[in-house]
């Protein structure tokens, strides 16, 4: 198989060197080599002068970027990490092509290791992704491979064909045909990228393409087009342009700007900044939102995704960037909706090969973890803009690569399948709350998956509102556990039936708070209860007792290693032999009542009555007192008598 090709084989390296080929100055021959894309001369005439002394870091870094796109990873990683060490002129996207570069060698030990020192640096998000990703793909029994046919287009041509969308029954799509040999784009040696269009067949196949007529005419670059019934518009992005020419900013750069045609109607740039490319813009009709890719300077690496609000298409907000979740230190591009899933693709180097497409649920306006399509629509080289539809009892995709056996640069592939395709997962999500109180969330709270075996699977802690989620590669039974010091224990075993066909569980977990049941009462540490009064002169329990017993039931239940002591009293009238026969009764009552409901033996240490030996108050034999200062006297506790060892 061959070597996976650059990203400059997609629409993103297509332009890229406009968005830098005037942005530097040219001192050095190897400059001149690089900025025109002849990566093999720019090398040759950097070495040089890397020998000679006279290579500046932003020239070596060039050189390490050369290495890169000639497949040389051993010595682009040696010059990235020699670069890195000095702290000075990598960035996120360098950092990425880094570790990209020691995935391809035999250093992937080094990889790990770099990873496992800098994992403090790193977001959350990014390790969850980095951890997610790479335990999904290396599973061998989630990734037993595909039930479907992927099927090249026979209307693809030798140049660049790529970011296929639907068009009622036709698919448009970008192509560097050239049509005209006077207006070649030099850096590519293909055509200015024009959209084209062409028939839908029944068996996925699309008829002759022709240039797509339902857009204003331009000399320049035309591309990526995305057509929203709903707006009855397509958009796509241009080359900057006026009176017919590029448009160039101060420092010479000519970036590409976002428009939308309404069909049969006029024409209006969205999006446009002279200094900054838009890509692969997405209108979700559901949101009104428009979706796009951009190298704005303040994002996660390289091209990263945003959105805008609008009305109908205009813009009516600053683009807003997905965040860490979706955007890394690597590309991003070509977001796209299916019911409720989002998928994009990236060059992020945990993947398969250069540009991988990544699907993530969305869920009340957030995304879950990205999750890697897997072999098949992913290979070791670029694979990137997905589209898919319902069509008939299934679905009908595509998207563009530029794996072996292809016709040209990159291709159309297409596929049908009988439900969405990628690596099956499940997520779990809700929140945790209290027990008694369950209005009251638990933050800080363990929340874990087990498999059946007892391994663990995943692990997470709930927010400031005690909300958890978590996502796994699919297993057929799993056991949900939460925990948190001073609480009770969880646990939720879920059967495969319960499991089968789902994607997301919602799941709310209930757990007790060791000091919300516990109260200290006479110097000691007891079972929080309602004060209740057995009959006059009787130990049988009333419903109202029953109650209250029932609460320890639960509180052993949820604290299974405390040891109780069951003691009552009684108050000063009758004679104290009667006394402490009665209130042991009352004790053997309480215990009997509690094992019968469930509560092991072994945790009632002692079952004791006091008579009336620890009166309260003054109301001692031949004191005169109210009835209520009497039954102030009168009382049963449930003592905790490994409190303070429970917890350590």
């Amino acid at each position: 198989m061959k070597k996976a090709k650059n990203i400059s084989t997609t629409l993103l390296g297509y332009f890229l060197g406009i968005a830098f080929c005037f942005a530097q100055s040219k001192s050095s021959k190897g400059d001149d080599y690089f900025f025109q894309y002849d990566y093999k001369n720019a090398i040759s005439a950097y070495e040089l002068d890397l020998k000679n002394g006279t290579l500046s870091e932003q020239q070596f870094l060039n050189l390490a970027d050369a290495y890169f796109k000639t497949n040389n990873f051993e010595k682009a990683s040696d010059a990235y990490l020699s670069l890195y060490k000095k702290d000075t002129l990598m960035s996120n996207h360098h950092f990425n092509k880094m570790m990209q570069s020691l995935s391809k060698t035999t250093k992937k030990e080094r990889k790990q290791a770099f990873l496992a020192t800098m994992s403090s640096s790193f977001q959350k998000e990014f390790l969850e992704n980095l951890e997610f990703n790479t335990q999904l793909l290396e599973d061998s029994n989630t990734n037993g491979g595909m039930d479907f046919q992927i099927f090249n287009l026979n209307g693809n041509s030798p140049q660049s064909d790529f970011s296929p969308s639907f068009y009622g029954g036709q698919l448009l799509f970008s192509s560097g045909r050239l049509q005209d040999t006077k207006r070649r784009y030099v850096p590519a040696n293909e055509g200015y990228l024009n959209i084209y269009e062409a028939g839908l067949q029944s068996n996925g196949q699309i008829s002759t393409a022709i240039p797509f007529s339902g857009i204003t005419s331009s000399n320049y670059h035309k591309a990526t087009p995305y057509y929203s019934q709903a707006l009855r518009s397509i958009f796509y992005v241009l080359s900057n342009s006026e009176d017919g020419e590029l448009s160039f900013d101060e420092n010479g750069k000519n970036a590409l700007a976002i428009g939308m045609q309404v069909k049969d109607g006029r024409f209006q740039l969205l999006l446009k900044d002279l200094s900054t490319s838009f890509y692969y813009p997405f209108y979700d009709e559901k949101t009104e939102r428009l979706y796009f890719a951009a190298n704005f300077d303040d994002g996660f690496g390289g091209t990263d995704i945003y959105f805008v609000h609008t009305n109908r298409g205009q813009i009516m907000s600053a683009p807003i960037n997905l965040g860490p979740r979706i955007n890394s230190a690597g590309n991003e591009i070509a977001p796209y909706i299916f019911e409720d899933s989002f998928y994009f693709s990236s060059d992020v180097f945990y993947g398969l090969g250069g540009m991988d497409i990544y699907r993530s649920n969305i869920d009340g306006g957030t995304f879950s973890i990205p999750i890697n399509l897997g072999m098949g629509i992913n290979s070791s080289d670029d694979d990137f803009g997905l589209i898919m539809r319902n069509d008939g009892d299934g679905l009908l995709g595509y998207f563009s690569s530029n794996r072996p056996g292809g016709k040209g640069k990159d291709d159309l592939y297409g596929f049908k399948v009988d439900k969405k395709p990628g690596l099956k997962t499940i997520a779990l999500k809700g929140k945790v709350v209290k027990h008694v109180k369950k209005s009251k969330f638990v933050d800080k709270a363990a929340v874990r998956l087990w498999d059946i075996n007892g391994n663990m699977l995943a692990e997470t802690y709930t927010d400031d509102e005690g909300n958890y989620r978590l996502e796994i590669p699919w297993e057929k039974e799993l056991v949900l556990e939460s925990s948190k010091e001073r609480y009770s224990m969880f646990t939720k075993r879920f059967t495969e039936k319960e499991l089968d066909g789902e994607e997301s569980i919602n799941y709310d977990i209930s757990i007790s708070s060791y000091d919300d049941l516990v109260e200290e009462k006479e110097g000691q540490a007891v079972v929080k209860l309602e004060k209740f009064f057995f009959g006059r002169s009787a130990s049988q329990l009333t419903p109202e007792i029953e109650t209250e017993l029932d609460k320890v039931v639960l509180f052993v239940r949820d604290f299974p290693s405390v040891q109780l002591r069951i003691e009552t009293y009684t108050d000063s009238r009758g004679g104290s032999s009667t006394n402490f026969r009665l209130t042991q009764s009352r004790s053997d009552a309480i215990k009997k009542y509690l094992i019968q409901n469930g509560v092991p033996s072994s945790n009632i240490i002692y079952s004791i009555g006091y008579g009336e030996d620890k009166i309260l108050n003054n109301c001692t034999n031949g004191v005169f007192c109210l009835e209520v200062l009497h039954k102030q006297n009168q009382r049963s506790m449930i003592v905790i008598l490994n409190d303070n060892v429970l917890f350590d």
